[in-house]
Order: C-alpha cells, then structure tokens, then sequence
C-alpha cells in the first residue's frame, strides 16, 4: 500500500528558498524511493547509538546525582536533539514523493513523536538540553527543610502523606515538597519558549499541537476524542468525589471538608491527590470482618518479601502466560532498591538501555507494600513491551501509542484479584460476599478512578501554556483553576504566583506528556476485557484473572511485537477486535460501586 505524507507533514519539510548565507540554493536533483529507502537505513542506524548515549547517561545521572552527571546527561541530550535536527533537516528532500510502507510511516513518525521539539540553532538546543537537565535534577534533589533544620525527602513526604490523618502534619509535608518548585519557574517558562519555538520549526503551531499529533489524528480531533471518554466515566467519578469528601467530612470536621466545597488538596492521601488509595481505611464502606479483610501489604512483609521476591513475583504473572522469562542483565543492572551512599531520582521508570542485547532496567525504590507490588507489574509492562518490539526498526520501538505502553502493566494488574492473591500464598481465607465486593471495588476505584481527572488535566494544562492560552503570570492559577475544574479539590491554604505548583510533579520539570495515563487508564479495561473474553473467562468482569491463560499471552505478544509500526487503530484491532477506544469496559467494571454510590449519596450534596 502506498502513502502520501499529510498536509501538515509536507509543510513541515516545505525547503527553504535560501540557504544559511542568504545565497540562493541550487536546486537539487529529485529524490528517488530509493534514496528515502537508503535514508531510512542509516537514519535507523544511527539512531540506534544515539538512543543508547543517551540513555547510558540519562540512567547515571538519575541513579547517581552529581554536577557531573548533570554535565554529562546535558551533553548526551545536547547531541541527540542536534542529530534529530540534522536528520530532520535532511528528511526535507523527500517531500511530496510517493512512498511505500515502513518509510513513509517512520518518516511519519520522525516528525511527529518530538517530546522534546529543538529549535535548530545549535546554541538555543543547548541552552534547551541545559534546562531539560537542570529541571529535572532539581526535582531529584529536592528536600524540604523545616525551620528546626530538620529536612525530608520527597520519599519520607510521600509516607507521611500515605499514612498520617493529623492535618496539620499533612498539610505541613504538603506545603514543604511544593517549596522545591518556585525556582523552577523561570527556567520552565525559558523551557517552553525553545520547545514552541522547536514545534514551530517543525510546522506545528506549538509543542501541545505536536504532542497531540502523535494520535495519528488531528489536535482539535484528539482533544474530542479525549473529552468524549472523559465524558463516558465522568458520572461514576463525580459519586465517588461526592462520597469521599462526606466521609472524610466525618472524620475532620465539616469546617475543614465543607459538604459543598471542593476537598483540601492534602487529605487525599498522596502528596498529587492523583490517586487516593491511601485513604482507603478513612472511607471504607463497610468494616472488615476476619476473612474479609485484604491487607497484601502485611502479608508481604510477614512472608519478608524484597524487592527481588516482588519482582519475581511479578515476571511468573507474565511467564504464566507463555511470555518470555527476563533477561540475566535485568537482575544484574536495574536498580530496585534505594541506595545509601548517593542521591537518585526514585520515581519509579523502565528503560529500554539496548535493545541489541535485551538491556531492560527498571529503576526504583521498592518497599515491601502492595503500592509498590502493582507499580512493579505496571512498570514490566513497559519491559516486555521492549522485548517484544526490540527486532523492530528503532523508529518503531515504541507503544502503538504513548497509552498503549502505559496500559499493559495496568490491564495485568487489573487480575490482581482476590483470588489471584490467593493462589500466589498473599492472601489466606478471604470470602467475596456483597459487602467484601464494595469494599475491594472501593479500594481499586480510589485509585484507578480517583485518578482520572488528574490523568486529564496535566497536559490540558500543558496544552495552554504552550498555546499562549496560560501566561506565565497565571501559571499556578490556573493550575488550581484546573485542579477544581476536574477534580473536585483546593489548595489547602492560600497560594500564589510567587509558587509554582505544577513544578512539584515529576512530569512537569522531566518533561513527560501525561495524557497517556489518562489513555491508558481506558485502555487499561479495555484490554482485561478483551484478554478475559480471549481466555474463555465466564463471569463478572471484576472476578477475571488472565494468570496462567497461555491464549491471551499469545494475542498480547504478538500485538507488543507491532509497536509502533502500524496505526494504533491497528493494534486494538489485533487485541480487541475494535478500532476505537472505549470506557464502558469501566463501567461495567465498576457497576456494583456504582449502584452503591448512587443509593449511598441519596440526599447528600453533591459537585462543587
């Protein structure tokens, strides 16, 4: 099948009329399919070596912080945004030529998967590649210091966000994590002028334009498509809101949780208030008898479960279902504990270092609780995609879209049942009656539905800076503009322009697109759903597993092996027989929650 680049693609490599000199070019002789195939080659070549620089001194930086591994990531950055604009620059030739299959989908691709748009002046790509670093070693660094001298990591915030219910303790860890964002400020507004100059280098008409360019659709199309699923699992998420902050209303006073305001950001349990799953045993629906009660986080640690024993649990989940075991050099180079002689950056994240050798790592710093056991089956999601697209062309190595890669790890911890816990030994004499089934969907919904809007508004906040929408000078306004907007939740005390708020989120200083976990959150029910009618389950979709179901780790394998090298539509297709995404595997999900809720908020106030 042939294909001809897109309007916006040929303006992207329209030639200019002049060279650097201002002297005018001499026209060049016309391209040939083989010259683009020949192009295509080397192109792939060289970006195999300039991934795997790059990615070296990423992880060194991330798992080692010094000024001089800050130096050296810069430097790695600097190189590959130079060579991605020289490759670029050089793609120009072959506008408007007809063209066949992996090439002109790669040089599709080429164009329009840019995180990270340079402009081409090779001394404003190093001043880009220099934020980029910076930004996202401060984030690293970052501690909060109270005035007796005593100072906290993000890690031992998290903890006392995950596990106090003392206000002022909450809302003092809370406040303190958000102190390491202001000076950023001036480097990410510095940052997003040189990537929209980048984008705009490029033919898009900003770095949100070429973000959602990356859907195989246009922006205006992407941002329907994302407000019509948003709209499809909005009703079940305004009950649980409504739910959660009566209860927690109970539990701190109605002067401080209103019945009709949006909930203080910092009673949520999570120092984002993106998921809420911490806050399980303030709102649970119905008290836990013996044998109701599912506390994998003390079984964990009464079975001195490690970090390797989580991992190793988690690799026979995706082995149980005929995928390949994990390579030697994933035990010997990953980083699954938290080192004592040095500063690292503990979010967790996998890596894909060389795909010639299957070099995957995971970078984390695990503790023994359930929390950090899901994050590990969603992170080797992301490894085994890797291993299964790695014989593909470097271009191609990629999730079919950016959700796609978040949604693998999340759809194999949806069979995270109580009755997968039970035959893994983390789980003894656990009996679903109705009650137990409200309780467990509340806890998975605190989580996976809590975080939705959240999953939403990041780069709809990103989306308006970049489109001049947002100024600098309302930056953090409209971030909690945002946050109310969608979720339902304030600031806890006053704040400011002096802050800048959206800094305290890896994703915003790292730079990483966040619409994908919202995606992925869909797809990730979509997925299990596809996977459990595959493997012939019968029942309620919340009681599937897939452990052990050789037939859907067949038809997951082969649609990891397509990465990117088809249209997305393509490879839901080859999973789920569908070419659209789709929520109402949620709600089906989570129908018995939902009659709950509804009954349960009978008479109450609900939305803000």
């Amino acid at each position: 099948m042939k294909h001809r680049y897109t309007p916006l693609f040929l303006a992207a490599l329209a030639l200019s009329a002049c060279g650097q000199s201002g002297k005018e070019t001499v026209a060049e002789t016309p391209p040939t399919a083989a010259e683009a195939q020949e192009f295509f080659e080397r192109f792939n070549e060289q970006q195999y070596q300039v991934d795997l620089d790059q990615g070296r001194a990423e992880w060194v930086m991330q798992t080692y912080i010094t000024t001089d591994t800050e130096y050296l990531s810069a430097k790695a950055s600097e190189r590959a945004l130079n060579f991605t604009n020289k490759i670029l620059e050089e793609s120009k030739r072959f506008q408007g030529l007809e063209l066949e299959g992996d090439v002109a989908r790669g040089l599709h691709i080429l164009n329009s998967d840019q995180s990270l748009p340079a402009p081409r002046a090779e001394e404003k790509v190093a001043e880009l590649a220099a934020i980029a670093s910076k930004l996202s070693s401060m984030y690293g660094q970052g501690k909060y210091c109270n005035e007796a001298g005593e100072c906290k990591g993000l890690e031992e915030l998290m903890e006392i966000m995950a596990k106090s219910h003392d206000y002022d303790e909450l809302l003092d860890a809370w406040q303190g994590w958000r102190n390491i964002a202001p000076p950023m400020r001036a480097d990410y507004q510095k940052f997003t002028e040189l990537m929209n100059e980048g984008a705009r280098e490029l033919g898009y008409k900003d770095t949100g334009d070429l973000w959602k360019a990356r859907y195989d659709m246009s922006s205006d199309e992407f941002e329907v498509e994302a407000n019509r699923l948003w709209g499809q699992v909005k009703p079940l998420y305004e009950q649980l809101q409504c739910y959660v902050r009566d209860q927690l209303g109970e539990v701190y006073g109605r002067d401080k949780v209103p019945a009709d305001k949006p909930i203080p950001a910092h009673l949520l349990g999570n120092m984002w208030a993106q998921e809420w799953g911490n806050i399980y045993p303030l709102v649970e629906p119905f008290p836990s008898e013996e044998g109701q009660q599912v506390d994998i986080s003390a079984n964990l640690q009464a079975q001195n479960y490690d970090a390797k024993k989580m991992f190793e649990s988690a690799e026979s989940f995706y082995t149980s279902m005929g995928l390949k075991e994990l390579p030697e050099s994933f035990w010997e180079k990953s980083m699954l504990v938290k080192p004592r002689d040095r500063e690292v950056v503990c979010h967790p994240s996998a890596w894909d270092m060389d795909p010639a050798v299957n070099d995957v790592r995971i970078k984390m710093c695990t503790d023994p609780t359930e929390e950090d056991l899901v994050t590990i089956y969603h992170e080797l999601g992301h490894i085994y995609y890797y291993l299964y697209y790695s014989e593909l062309k470097p271009i191609f190595r990629r999730g079919a879209n950016d959700g796609f890669h978040e949604a693998i790890g999340d759809a194999l911890t949806l069979s995270m049942t109580p009755g997968y816990y039970q035959q893994v030994g983390l789980l003894g004499d656990y009996q679903e009656d109705a009650q137990a089934l409200i309780n467990y969907q509340m806890k998975e919904a605190l989580d996976k539905i809590a975080f939705l809007p959240f999953g939403k508004l990041i780069d709809q906040w990103r989306w308006d800076v970049f489109a001049g929408k947002i100024s600098p000078e309302q930056y953090n306004q409209s971030w909690w503009d945002l946050r109310t907007e969608f979720q339902g939740i304030e600031a806890p005390v006053a704040r400011s322009e002096a802050d800048f708020d959206p800094g305290a989120k890896y994703h915003i200083p790292a730079n990483t697109p966040y619409t994908r976990y919202f995606l992925a959150r869909i797809l990730q029910f979509q997925f299990h759903k596809a996977m459990c009618d595959t493997a012939g389950f019968e029942g309620p979709l919340y009681q599937c597993s897939i452990y052990g179901s050789k037939e859907a780790g067949e038809k997951l394998a082969a649609m990891l092996a397509m990465g990117q090298s088809k249209p997305w539509p393509e490879a839901l297709e080859a999973l789920t027989g569908t070419r659209e995404m789709d929520a109402t595997a949620i709600i089906e999900y989570f129908q018995p929650l939902m009659g709950w809720l509804e009954e349960e908020n009978k008479g109450k106030t609900c939305g803000w």
